[in-house]
């Protein structure tokens, strides 16, 4: 439901509750209830609050909250006060505000006294009531721990009634700081290292770019998607908000390090033993790897040939024909013949997968959502899971990364160096690349964290080398101390696609834009442009390949492919014109992380903040990265 009905009823709200009968007994004049905004803050200061309150009703996420503590303190200060009363006036007030405009016998009387137990009794089932539903169970735990240690004083509140009002209100002005202006976020995965690290707590700056209004205000306060412990949805979607951004002082800019919501998770494999409640990180590429699993197990293996019991065959009939030193070159040639045909076999099958590529991926897709099954590559099985969900725009998983293209730039990644509109962009401090060494042998794990800050596992793999995750000083200082050691660039360049076997181009799916025709790897990529708001393409096989999932999935329009030509919205077009901007993210660790060379383009309205300052940080071993405190980022 759009929040305009939400707006609309506050607005009407007041003369539903007949205030204009209500505030003459109070002292006020009846046109005060008719004037919207003005009218709230009356009947705040009615209600012995603060007039200003008012003003939160406007702020979305903290508007439902405010309505439900004017119409609680209203109907309180007319004498309504038991268990029964007070869950009418959070949820149905409509029957009291009735009663308190047409019962001369109600009036706007009613004070608490606090040394009065015929007073607190009254409201006492009320007020355990605010508290449970301001901070349940938690609330009352803190209330009633904090009571035994303290005395009460005569005509004090009693310890729920302050700590339901402290509690309260300190939720909403903390969803407020939270919503729109700063948010902290955990790093918990390498993706970003060396620049950040796994157990860095970093504040996000929400005000930088333009604070978002949330897209779904109704939700529980400081937590993200999942409630904790319950593992049940924090939000409804009850009421909806359209994509609205505040002034914000600056643009995104080429090599910000922005916190943004994940584009790929509009969908989301749900499994409570995982992060978060994610499998994976891109749903989309699960299915594309379910699809092929699900193929895979559905071959015929007696269509395969045995590589080695057909040799075997093929030897014992050669040998009555070839003497034994003419034997070995004859099997040679055979063998090659064999996996030739091999070759062709399973090349013929991959086509079939290839031309069946929709079949599967609704197989897959029913896998997971109906039969809540996939495989695990951590786990080398399948296991089963809880299914999908969808989630709004800011419900999805909060994600770092740097941002390497803007609107209108054109990007391409040659030999693991990134290229922006022609020119080469800047190698980070701290970022990682990705080299094969031989020729060393490295000294026990606990030297090399201590002399060279490199850590087994995270930087390098083995003390004979293979790969090592460097960033340029760590390279220069191994390289001097090694003088023997050889480093070579991890470098998967593009296959001719044209060249490529049915197989091969399976394995195109793992980069985007996923596609069969399109080579892209994670150390070299095509020449590509990002997306600016306002600019037109002209809709031709390449760009649709590119650019299909943001008119779907982004701008939300249908699409739909007949006979070489396109149909957006049912309706034939030739050309598209972007209606939000796009950018590039990618993760300074180049080879660990799953970022914009997996799921593509992140809008706009997926930007959350920029990434300014780390103020804690835990090494996930144990201890705290006393240097990393209070730090910046670049």
């Amino acid at each position: 439901m759009s929040a305009l009905y939400y707006y609309l009823f506050f607005l009407i709200y007041p003369y539903i509750a007949m205030w204009w009968k209500s505030f003459p007994k109070a002292g006020r004049k009846s046109w005060e209830a008719l004037i919207p905004g003005y009218n709230y803050a009356i009947a705040s200061k009615i209600a012995g609050q603060p007039a200003w309150w008012a003003f939160l009703m406007v702020i979305p996420g903290i508007h439902i909250v405010m309505w439900m503590v004017f119409n609680v303190s209203y109907i309180r200060k007319h004498g309504f006060f038991s268990l029964t009363d007070t869950l009418q006036g959070i949820f149905f007030p409509f029957l009291i505000m009735a009663k308190i405009a047409n019962d001369e016998t109600v009036q706007p009387t009613f004070t608490t006294d606090w040394e009065k137990q015929t007073d607190i009794e009254r409201r006492k089932n009320g007020d355990h009531l605010v508290l449970f539903l301001t901070l349940p169970i938690i609330g009352h735990a803190v209330a009633l721990t904090l009571g035994l240690l303290q005395k009460k004083k005569k005509g004090r509140k009693t310890i729920i009634k302050e700590w339901g009002d402290s509690i309260l209100f300190a939720l909403v002005a903390a969803s407020g700081i939270r919503t729109y202006i700063f948010e902290p976020f955990q790093i918990p995965t390498g993706s970003m290292e060396k620049t950040l690290l796994v157990g860095d707590f970093l504040v996000v700056n929400k005000m930088t770019y333009g604070s978002k209004v949330p897209v779904t205000p109704l939700s529980f306060p400081l937590v993200h998607n999942t409630i904790p412990w319950v593992d049940i949805k924090s939000y409804t979607t009850l009421e909806k908000l359209e994509y609205t951004r505040l002034p914000g002082w600056s643009e995104v800019k080429n090599y910000d390090v922005v916190v943004f919501n994940y584009p790929s998770g509009d969908t989301a494999v749900y499994d409570p033993r995982m992060p978060n409640g994610l499998m994976g990180h891109d749903y989309h590429g699960i299915v594309n790897s379910e699809a092929r699993r699900l193929f895979e197990t559905s071959i015929d293996k007696s269509k395969i040939p045995d590589r080695n019991l057909e040799l075997q065959k093929r030897r014992a009939q050669l040998s009555e024909k070839y003497e034994a030193s003419k034997l070995d070159s004859v099997m040679a040639i055979e063998q090659q013949k064999l996996e030739k045909n091999i070759q062709k076999i399973v090349n013929n099958l991959y086509q079939d997968f290839i031309d069946d590529f929709e079949y599967w991926k609704d197989k897959a897709r029913h896998e997971i959502a109906v039969n809540k099954r996939t495989y695990s590559n951590a786990e080398e099985r399948v296991i089963s899971h809880y299914g999908v969900v969808y989630r709004p725009v800011d419900k999805r998983e909060n994600y770092i990364k740097r941002c390497i293209g803007i609107p209108g730039d054109s990007i391409r990644i040659e030999d693991a160096h990134v290229y922006v509109n022609g020119e080469a962009a800047p190698i980070f401090e701290h970022q990682n690349l990705q080299y094969i060494v031989s020729n060393i042998s490295l000294p026990s794990p606990q030297v090399m964290k201590s002399k060279y800050g490199l850590e087994l596992n995270r930087d390098y793999y083995s003390s004979n080398g293979g790969a090592m995750n460097l960033t340029e000083t760590e390279l220069a200082t191994l390289k001097s101390k090694y003088p023997s050691a050889q480093f070579k660039l991890y470098n998967r360049l593009i296959a001719d696609v044209s060249k490529q076997s049915p197989g091969e181009k399976v394995g195109n799916l793992q980069y985007y834009p996923k596609s069969f025709d399109h080579s892209n790897t994670e150390s070299n990529f095509s020449t590509f442009w990002v997306p600016k708001k306002g600019e037109t393409i002209e809709l031709n096989p390449y760009t649709v390949t590119w650019y299909k999932r943001i008119i779907t999935a982004y701008e939300l329009h249908s699409f739909e492919e007949k006979d070489g030509q396109y149909f957006i919205d049912g309706e034939l077009a030739t050309h598209y014109t972007f209606e939000m901007d796009y950018y590039w993210m990618m993760g300074d660790n180049r080879y660990n992380s799953a970022d914009s060379r997996v799921w593509g383009f992140v809008p706009e309205d997926h930007i959350v903040g920029k990434a300014s300052m780390v103020w804690y940080s835990k090494h996930p071993a144990g201890g705290v990265r006393w240097e990393r405190l209070f730090t910046g980022i670049e």
